[in-house]
């Protein structure tokens, strides 16, 4: 079972660095001890501490104690057909990298290539699919780790948001529309963890997939490493304006949905 992503403690530094609010302020703002931000940031769990910190930082509490407490794990979507994850290590994390095919052509589409490319060139060969595209979320190096190797091996083309320009990757305005097969894809620019982080819908399967990269993770999000209002902003306005049951596949941590983001997520829920 792939885990969750992010703690409490991840959460909070989190939405405390976005908000610019440094351990001392932090705890003023919440009338506590700078000693017992400290605490909450090193993992103890405290849920009086936990719900004070929440309200200066935006955060709702109940959701946030919920996951502190281990109460919050999203639903298993159960078996996509046509869909594969792949969980691979870098630098000490586990990072995702997906795989979509047309279940009539068998054409297929990689997104990300996590740290490496082994499982998925092996998924490739096992189900006869030819792989057309490789689309990147964003050039972080454990995204794009195995981009050569899976290009040269599959002769596909790679694309990449044009506000982060990659060698050997074909840039696109977001709002451009691909289709592997039969499937359409629709792309949104879901800019704030990187400069122009990409979110791909995969429509014309089973399930809508959301394909976000580190914009949004299962109960929590990406650090807002470029600009935290326009993290939040994307996330609400566009990943969790999705319908309902979209299957949110995320750079790290477990698959999700919309619907379990939007009743559990603490950064978004309300």
């Amino acid at each position: 079972m792939v885990p969750l992503e992010d703690g409490v403690e991840d959460v909070i530094g989190k939405a405390a660095r976005g908000l610019g609010l440094a351990d001392e302020p932090l705890a003023r703002a919440a009338g506590v001890s700078l000693e017992e931000v400290r605490r909450v940031k090193r993992g103890e769990l405290d849920e009086r501490l936990i719900r004070r910190l929440a309200s200066v930082l935006h955060l709702r509490g109940d959701a946030l104690v919920a996951l502190g407490k281990g109460d919050y794990r999203p639903r298993d979507p159960g078996p996509i057909p046509g869909f594969l994850a792949f969980h691979t290590a870098w630098s000490g994390m586990t990072v995702n990298a997906y795989l979509v095919w047309d279940l009539r052509t068998r054409e297929a589409a990689a997104f990300d290539t996590g740290g490496d490319c082994d499982e998925m060139l092996g998924a490739i060969r096992d189900r006869g699919l030819q792989l057309r595209a490789i689309f990147l979320t964003h050039t972080h190096g454990d995204h794009i780790a195995a981009l050569d190797r899976l290009k040269g091996e599959t002769g596909a083309r790679a694309y990449v948001g044009d506000q982060e320009p990659l060698p050997g990757a074909e840039p696109f305005a977001a709002g451009a529309e691909f289709s592997i097969g039969s499937l359409p894809i629709r792309t949104l620019l879901t800019n704030g963890h990187s400069p122009g982080g990409i979110t791909y819908l995969v429509s014309g399967g089973p399930r809508l997939l959301a394909i976000v990269g580190d914009s949004l993770f299962a109960g929590s999000m990406g650090g807002g490493n470029v600009s935290y209002a326009d993290a939040l902003r994307n996330n609400r306005e566009k990943v969790l304006a999705l319908p309902a049951d979209t299957v949110i596949c995320p750079g790290h941590g477990p698959l999700t949905s919309v619907a379990e983001e939007r009743e559990h997520n603490p950064f978004f829920t309300s």
